[in-house]
């Protein structure tokens, strides 16, 4: 008897904790919300999608990206659970230990790369640039610290000020892309760049090590993606670091692929989706559906 007790008021134990266990893991549903940026960009439009698709029972809260990376700052600090939309790169993967949701309807696309385009012929006028661009390269943690920086200081900073910060910090990334003994001998160089974080980033990069380290003249032009590739299969841009490939930009080298270069990836692992911190114990946008 007093072991089928003992029996019992253990198995009682152990539920009790199982069942503690389970909803302190639960918890991080209570909000039930996924923190969002500004309505109307493509990846509000992606995760409305995700919450039909899988059927979540959560809310996308409208915010912005600078909301959005401040209230997952706050949550990591306060060691809480939180589900935010996310891409990459980000200056937010360089400041905090994050992971995306597996998305195995493929709502959010795939995995990309992000290219350097130039025009044609670009090889015969720029040889030296040819290759500092096919070296140029960030790992996420680079690129991510360089979007940072400049998130932080372009109110009160030149974006090309900003860089040459980064570069300062360091050098014994971008001093191995340069061309040895080259002088571009104030040559005129035309930048394109689309208004997206990572794109900016990379451009204003590229143009401060290309004035002051290779000795160019050097003019950057923002404008949508279109006006971008079609800019350089005119020959009107020399140079153009955001290029997302095989998907994002498909299009576009498809229609212009005869009068443009790819010159390579200079970021790998372009993507968008959910992304929580990696305490998070869930590992797929499955396991947020609620039972």
């Amino acid at each position: 008897m007093k072991k089928l007790l003992a029996f019992a008021l253990m198995f009682a134990l152990v539920f009790t904790i199982a069942a503690c266990e389970q909803e302190e893991d639960e918890d991080w549903f209570e909000d039930n919300e996924i923190v969002g940026i500004e309505p109307g960009a493509g990846i509000m439009s992606a995760t409305e999608t995700a919450i039909e698709e899988y059927g979540l029972d959560f809310t996308l809260v409208d915010t912005s990206d600078p909301v959005m990376a401040a209230e997952l700052s706050q949550a990591i600090a306060n060691d809480e659970w939180i589900v935010v939309t996310g891409w990459e790169p980000h200056y937010k993967f360089a400041d905090h230990d994050l992971k995306f949701l597996e998305d195995p309807k493929g709502i959010f696309g795939d995995v990309e790369n992000i290219h350097t385009i130039a025009r044609d012929g670009v090889n015969d006028d720029f040889p030296e640039l040819v290759e500092f661009f096919e070296n140029f390269y960030l790992d996420s943690e680079e690129l991510g610290d360089l979007m940072g920086m400049i998130e932080d200081h372009r109110d009160d900073e030149d974006i090309v000020d900003i860089a040459r910060m980064w570069m300062d910090d360091n050098e014994d990334v971008w001093t191995a892309w340069l061309p040895e003994d080259h002088d571009g001998e104030g040559a005129e160089v035309n930048l394109d760049y689309v208004n997206w974080a990572e794109g900016i980033a990379m451009n204003y990069l590229a143009e401060a090590i290309l004035i002051d380290e290779l000795n160019y003249d050097v003019t950057s032009t923002e404008g949508e993606p279109g006006v971008v590739f079609a800019s350089l299969a005119a020959g009107d841009a020399d140079f153009f670091l955001d290029g997302w490939l095989p998907v994002t930009h498909e299009s576009y080298m498809d229609e212009y692929g005869d009068d443009i270069v790819d010159l390579g990836y200079n970021f790998e692992g372009a993507r968008i989706g959910l992304v929580v911190p990696t305490y998070v114990e869930i590992d797929s946008i499955e396991e947020m559906v609620r039972d």
